[in-house]
């Protein structure tokens, strides 16, 4: 048997978890959820991210006002 038949034909490779038609309905369930969970992780770990940047810019005045200025910098010097 060529490489090729392989590819083509590929053995099962163990059972299908016992389910048929219905199976693939509940994975698109199952794909859909875990979705919307990353984007609620996401949406929290930014909302702490930004929180942090706060506090550390309240705590740390200097650095956050030359940050500041540099992204300034940056901005007036970008091209489009």
């Amino acid at each position: 048997m060529a490489d090729g038949e392989l590819r083509r034909n590929p053995a099962p490779r163990g059972p299908r978890d016992g389910r048929d038609g219905e199976g693939a309905a509940g994975d698109v369930e199952d794909a859909q959820e875990s979705d919307a969970a990353r984007r609620r992780r996401r949406a929290q770990f930014l909302r702490e991210l930004h929180e942090a940047k706060q506090l550390r810019d309240r705590v740390q005045p200097r650095r956050a006002r030359a940050a500041r200025m540099r992204q300034q910098m940056r901005m007036r010097t970008f091209r489009w």
